[in-house]
């Protein structure tokens, strides 16, 4: 019995740590433009690019990191 409950509090753990890391941010452009995205940005420091799945498409795209002014967490 005890084994099931470590289990089970184990896997809830998990499941809060997963949907923690994956709340939508809010990425602020120097040209005014607001692009929400599913899950956080991935920045490449060797190119300078912000990957992110736009939430409103669902595509894949990159922004220049010169180009972002603010990326914030929203609460979902």
């Amino acid at each position: 019995m005890m084994k099931k409950m470590v289990v089970a509090a184990a896997v809830l753990t998990s499941l809060l740590a997963v949907t923690g890391c994956s709340s939508n941010q809010a990425i602020k452009t120097t040209d005014g433009r607001t692009i929400i995205t599913s899950g956080k940005p991935q920045v490449d420091s060797d190119t300078g690019l912000v990957s992110y799945e736009n939430a409103q498409t669902g595509k894949t795209e990159q922004i220049n990191r010169d180009q972002i002014t603010n990326m914030s967490e929203l609460n979902n």
